[in-house]
């Protein structure tokens, strides 16, 4: 299990190190033309991505939203027309005519069904109170794709000036759509941002060019691969196209950490040892090693979301464990082999090499960790309590918390399907898109509808109920709320509405229906992605340290650090602070499914730099027995590059925040803090000082557990002398490198 494990009796590198090694041009190659492959495999796949999967699949609300599609299309319109009369009235003759022209014309149009406008029914709900705009409502059939297609072909020819008219398209099929291509424009801006400065940020902390690129290359790679996973997953399940955003940001962020751990130990190594393959085995089976755990902390993190039936999460797992193992493998497999081929020459392009004096930076590095790390150990207690108490008041407006659904407002203001709703919140009486559906299924009498109608009618939180439209042995009725459409009356509307006597079976949906079921689908399933989370990273990190303390410390203390993301997701995203400056419209509530997601990708980072201290605090702990030591040196060969790992990561991830979508934004921006206060707070301030209160008692395991950590624990093995026989051309050109 050791990546970069010796052979027997140390005559050439063992195992991990043997296989990447041994023909390194053949490897890169293969790389290069997987890399190709996937190129074609992944292109297009942006466009079979879907921008909705919110909702339970299982959920009461679900299965009749589908019915009611299938059976009553008009009771759900999913394509709204706004028409706007300018200064005449909306019954104006000409106007009328004009409206009247759209809506027969819209009717005949393929794949629309349940058409209807306020000039054919007079509806109150379609006219605007102040009598300039008026509503046609429809129906596009088919699942997202399908629906998306026909918007695309029939919306320019109802978009714009109509005669007397101005015609505006909206309704949900058009947010979706403007939204899966709002997202696509701002993921190709995002890489545009982060490449340049990231590669900037890598040679200021490698010096080298040479070095820089070569994260860089790693991640491409992971993006690339991951990209052709999701268009292999399309043809099977529905993707969201929220993952492209988790993609790029974790293929670039871990790529670039793992990388970067891996040639910071490479250059070390290199720097006192002189042998490039030596050098490799060695970073290998320490780095090598760490990589692997943090690689598997990660996943297991983003796997926790399968658990979740919303394909929005489940799509967040998919991306996630392909761009992961992906990065890992690219870092353990592809950059040995590069390090092996460039040697020495891995420094070369130095631009500081100028500027400084004295020892090699390798020999120097971290001076001033070491000296922070001390600090931190001789007022232990002051730091613990001073830097714990901080995160928890940071944490404290997530208390208040409202969840609500994702709508419109996710679009910026000026976006044509936000415009529509807009106008429609603002002025159209009544809560519109707020109605609360019921679907009754089984032969019943006029009387028994109608008294069931009176017991609805009776409910305290009910405004007005109209219906029921009768098809056969099915009908629904419609019913409206007092309040919004998803405060705290409507989702206790939706359960007395279930709790209704009926001489037939009913099924509610809307918006407070699905908000409902949403949320009781993730409370019913968090507990286990919690537990699958803790277990398999106390395990891996027992496996790692052999201590019992520790993982529990790693799992509370990783918690512990997301509350600053969660304070600030509330008081920004939610309350609308800060809004004017990051272009958003706050909606009031944040999306259920949004909490989950970034606990489960800010933990599976924080949990990558706790590894990477970890494994340098345990591997020096093995050394020389001294626990302050230990702790104080992993700092030292660890804190700068946790800290410019994080800085390199928040760089991707607010450039991915620089979204127009609220919910991308919020993704971006709040992980982007995650990582930050983890990397500058917790691993700085809080971890070596809670070690340093544990004491010696950190590394303690009872027997049994003892045992099996030195069975099947991962742990480094005694360096032994490496002797390789390499080609004559390569020695050469690596001692023609260590020359220049």
């Amino acid at each position: 299990m050791d990546p970069g494990g010796t052979g027997p009796g140390g005559a050439r590198p063992g195992g991990w190190t043997r296989f990447v090694t041994a023909r390194p041009r053949l490897s890169l190659l293969v790389a290069l033309l997987l890399t190709a492959l996937a190129v074609v495999a992944g292109s297009g796949v942006a466009d079979r991505l879907g921008s909705g999967g919110w909702q339970d699949p299982a959920a009461q609300s679900t299965y009749a939203t589908t019915a009611l599609e299938r059976e009553f299309p008009a009771s759900q319109p999913n394509l709204l027309l706004l028409v706007d009369s300018g200064h005449r009235s909306v019954d104006d003759p000409a106007v009328a005519a004009e409206a009247e022209r759209l809506t027969a014309r819209l009717a005949s149009e393929r794949g629309v069904t349940g058409v209807g406008s306020y000039w054919n029914s007079g509806a109150p709900a379609l006219r605007a109170a102040d009598g300039h705009e008026a509503l046609i409502a429809a129906h596009i059939t088919g699942e997202e794709k399908v629906a998306s297609d026909t918007l695309d072909r029939i919306a320019p020819s109802y978009r714009g000036a109509r005669g007397p008219v101005t015609v505006k398209v909206g309704g949900p099929v058009a947010v979706r759509s403007e939204m899966q291509t709002t997202i696509q424009e701002d993921l190709a801006r995002a890489e545009l941002i982060a490449l340049p400065i990231t590669l900037v940020l890598l040679v200021m902390v490698f010096g080298s060019a040479v070095a820089a690129l070569l994260p860089l290359g790693i991640g491409i790679v992971a993006i690339l691969g991951t990209n052709a996973v999701l268009r292999g997953l399309t043809e099977l399940t529905d993707v969201s196209v929220f993952a492209l955003n988790l993609t790029t940001a974790l293929g670039l962020g871990l790529a670039i950490d793992y990388a970067l751990f891996i040639v910071r130990r490479f250059r070390e190594e290199l720097s006192t040892d002189g042998d490039p393959l030596s050098a490799v085995a060695v970073t290998l089976r320490t780095a090598g090693r760490t990589v692997l755990f943090s690689a598997l902390t990660v996943a297991v993190s983003l796997a926790a979301m399968l658990v979740f039936p919303q394909y929005f999460l489940r799509s967040f797992a998919y991306a996630g464990i392909a761009v992961v193992l992906l990065a890992a493998a690219a870092a353990l497999v592809l950059l040995p082999a590069a390090l092996v081929l460039l040697g020495h020459r891995v420094n070369a392009l130095d631009l500081r090499r100028l500027f400084r004096r004295g020892a090699p930076r390798e020999t120097r590095q971290g001076t001033g960790w070491g000296r922070m790390a001390t600090l931190v150990m001789r007022r232990a207690p002051v730091f613990a309590v001073a830097t714990t108490v901080g995160l928890v008041i940071l944490g404290l407006p997530f208390l208040g918390v409202k969840f609500g659904t994702a709508d419109d407002r996710q679009l910026p203001s000026g976006a044509e399907s936000h415009v529509v709703q807009q106008h429609i919140r603002d002025g159209f009486p009544g809560s519109p898109g707020g109605a609360l559906e019921v679907l009754a299924e089984g032969r019943a009498t006029p009387a028994q509808y109608a008294a069931y109608k009176d017991r609805v009618a009776a409910l305290p939180e009910v405004q007005r109920v109209d219906g029921p439209l009768v098809s056969g042995e099915k009908a629904y009725f419609t019913v409206q709320p007092r309040g919004e459409a998803v405060d705290s009356g409507a989702q206790r509307l939706v359960g007395e509405l279930r709790g209704v006597r009926a001489p037939f079976d009913t099924s509610v949906t809307g918006t407070a229906a699905i908000l409902v079921d949403s949320k009781h689908a993730i409370t019913e399933r968090l507990p286990w992605a919690a537990a699958v989370i803790a277990a398999v990273t106390l395990l891996l990190v027992f496996l790692l340290t052999g201590s019992v303390l520790i993982p529990v410390q790693a799992v509370l203390l990783n918690a512990l650090s997301l509350t600053a993301m969660f304070g600030a997701v509330v008081w920004v995203f939610q309350d609308g602070h800060l809004s004017g400056l990051l272009g958003f419209t706050s909606p009031g509530s944040i999306e259920t499914t949004l909490p989950v997601l970034m606990f489960c990708v800010a933990f599976g980072l924080s949990m990558d730099y706790g590894v990477f201290l970890l494994s340098r605090i345990k591997e020096e702990y093995d050394h020389t027995g001294d626990h302050r030591e230990a702790v104080r040196f992993g700092l030292q060969r660890t804190g700068g590059l946790i800290t410019a790992a994080a800085v390199i990561l928040a760089v991707v991830m607010v450039a991915i925040g620089t979204s127009r979508v609220t919910n991308t934004k919020m993704l971006g921006l709040g992980i982007a803090l995650a990582v930050l206060m983890d990397a500058m707070v917790v691993r700085s301030l809080l971890v070596p000082a809670v070690m340093r209160l544990t004491g010696r008692a950190t590394w303690w395991a009872p027997a049994p557990l003892r045992r099996f950590h030195q069975r099947f624990g991962l742990r480094e093995e005694e360096p032994v002398a490496v002797v390789v026989q390499e080609p004559e051309a390569d020695r050469d050109r690596d001692k023609a490198g260590a020359r220049g």
